[in-house]
C-alpha cells in the first residue's frame, strides 16, 4: 500500500469504529485476494456496477484503489439474509467496497457499493470519509463522481459529505426494469483544497 494512503487511512481511524458500526471492520484497501468476496457483493447489486474482468484491472492498476469494509463476527454471524451466506464474516466478508481513480489534477469516484442488508448503517459514509482523505493526500484538486438521479441515499450521502451538483446527463443510465425510462446522470464534486 502507498504511504500516501496508508496516512490517509490512518487520520481517518478515528471514525472507523464508531458505536453504530454494527459489527462492521475499519475500511482498509483491498487486494487481489479480495476478488471472490467483491464478486459475491456485485452479484447482488440490482445493476452491477462493475464487470469481473474492470474488478479484477482495477486491483492491479495503481492508479486505482478499491477500499472495503468487513462484516466483523464468528461465521454464522450474519446468516443468510440479503444472499449472503453464513460464512461470510472476517476478512473476506466484504460488505461495501469503493473504487478511486488518480487522475492528473483530479480523483474520481467510479463504484460505491453496499450489501443491500448493510445499508443505512453509515458504511457508505465510512468509505467516502476514506476516499476524500485518500484523494487529498494524492493532492487531487477536486473529488468527481456521478450517480443515478433516482438514487436519493447516495445522493445525500454526497450532499452530506460537501458534495454539489455540477451538471446532469440527460438519459444516461438505462432502466432498472424492463420498459421503464433511462435516467439521468447526477454529476458532482467535491472542492479538495
Amino acid at each position: 500500500m502507498p504511504e500516501t494512503t496508508a496516512m490517509a487511512l490512518e487520520a481517518t481511524a478515528g471514525q472507523q469504529s464508531c458505536p453504530h458500526s454494527g459489527g462492521y471492520g475499519p475500511v482498509r484497501v483491498l487486494g487481489a485476494a479480495d476478488l471472490d468476496a467483491l464478486l459475491r457483493l456485485e452479484a447482488m447489486a440490482s445493476a452491477p456496477l462493475s464487470s469481473p474482468q474492470a474488478l479484477a484491472q482495477a486491483l492491479e492498476d495503481d492508479q486505482r484503489l478499491l477500499l472495503g469494509i468487513d462484516r466483523l463476527g464468528p461465521a454464522g454471524d450474519v446468516g443468510v439474509e440479503g444472499g449472503l451466506d453464513a460464512g461470510m464474516t472476517g476478512q473476506g466478508a466484504i460488505h461495501a467496497y469503493a473504487l478511486l481513480a488518480r487522475r492528473p489534477f483530479e480523483a474520481e469516484l467510479e463504484a460505491i457499493l453496499v450489501a443491500p442488508q448493510a445499508r443505512r448503517q453509515g458504511l457508505a459514509a465510512r468509505l467516502l470519509t476514506s476516499l476524500i482523505a485518500v484523494a487529498r493526500q494524492w493532492g487531487s484538486e477536486r473529488l468527481l463522481l456521478e450517480v443515478r438521479a433516482d438514487n436519493g441515499a447516495a445522493i445525500a450521502c454526497y450532499r452530506a459529505a460537501g458534495f454539489a451538483e455540477d451538471g446532469v446527463r440527460r438519459g444516461y443510465y438505462p432502466p432498472l426494469a424492463d420498459g421503464g425510462e433511462r435516467v439521468d446522470a447526477l454529476l458532482m464534486s467535491l472542492a479538495l483544497d
